[in-house]
C-alpha cells in the first residue's frame, strides 16, 4: 500500500547541477570532519563511559538507485536494543548520553563520512530503512531514489523532533506511515525539483541556524512553505 496515491514525475538536475552539488558535498564534509575533529573523541569517550559498547552505530539503509549502504551515527542506545526502527522521546533503548547527542543531533554528525563516500549528500531526502521504502509505490520510490539521500532536508527541517510526535500516538508505526510518510514524501519530490547548489546552502544554513537558535528566520522562505504541513501534524487531531 502505497504512502499516497499520487503519480509525481520529475525532470531530473542536469549533469553540470549534479556535478556542482557533488563537489559542494565534497567540500561541505571534508571541511566539516576537519572543524568538527577536536568533538569527535570528546562524545566518543563520553558514549564508552556511559554505557558498554561500540562508539559507532552502524545501519543498512537505502541510497541512490536502491543501491543499500551502511550509516554512520554516535550511538544512541544499548548494544542489546532491539525492536521498531522508529523511536520516541520516552523510548528506554536510548542511554542517558543518547537522549542528549539525539537531542541536539550530534550523533547525525558522523554521516559526513557517508557524504564524503558518495553515499550520502548534505541535502537529499532522509535516507530511510528498506523495512520502511517498501510503502512507497513504485513510482513514489523512483523519485526519492533517483537523489543520494541527505543530511537534511524540507522534511528533516519540519520533522525537527519526529520523536516527539511518534511518543504521542498510540501505534507510532501507523502514524508514521499514514501521516509522516505522506507529508515526507511530498517535499522529497519537491526537493527533487528544487535541486541546486545555491538551494542546498539555503538549507544547510536554515537547519545550523535551526539547531543553534531553534528558529528558521522567515527570510530564508523555509518556515513558511513548511507551516501548512506542521499544523496537520498532531496525532490528536484525525
Amino acid at each position: 500500500m502505497s504512502v499516497c496515491d499520487d503519480h509525481p514525475s520529475t525532470a531530473p538536475a542536469s549533469p553540470l547541477m549534479l556535478a556542482l552539488k557533488r563537489a559542494l558535498d565534497v567540500a561541505g564534509s571534508a571541511l566539516g570532519l576537519v572543524i568538527l575533529l577536536p568533538l569527535f573523541p570528546l562524545v566518543a569517550l563520553a558514549i564508552k563511559l556511559d554505557s558498554p559498547g561500540p562508539v559507532f552505530f552502524r545501519q543498512e539503509r537505502s541510497g541512490r538507485h536502491g543501491h543499500p549502504f551502511r550509516i554512520f551515527k554516535f550511538r544512541s542506545m544499548t548494544v542489546a536494543a532491539s525492536g521498531s526502527a522508529l523511536t520516541v522521546r520516552a523510548d528506554k533503548r536510548v542511554t542517558r548520553i543518547g537522549a542528549f547527542l539525539r537531542r541536539t543531533k550530534l550523533d547525525e554528525l558522523p554521516q559526513l563520512i557517508n557524504v564524503l563516500s558518495g553515499d550520502m549528500s548534505l541535502v537529499g531526502p532522509r535516507p530511510e530503512v528498506p523495512e520502511f521504502m517498501r510503502y512507497y509505490a513504485p513510482e513514489q520510490s523512483a523519485v526519492i531514489l533517483s537523489m543520494r539521500p541527505g543530511m537534511t532536508d524540507y522534511a528533516a527541517i519540519l520533522f525537527r523532533d519526529e520523536s516527539a510526535l511518534l511518543d504521542g500516538d498510540e501505534d507510532p508505526i501507523s502514524f508514521y506511515r499514514h501521516r509522516i510518510m505522506p507529508i515526507k514524501f511530498a517535499h522529497y519530490e519537491r526537493y527533487s525539483r528544487d535541486i541546486g547548489v545555491l538551494n542546498d546552502l539555503r538549507i544547510i544554513l536554515a537547519t545550523v541556524l535551526l539547531l543553534a537558535t531553534g528558529q528558521v528566520p522567515r527570510w530564508l522562505g523555509i518556515e513558511s512553505k513548511l507551516a501548512p504541513d506542521r499544523t496537520n501534524l498532531n496525532p490528536l487531531t484525525r
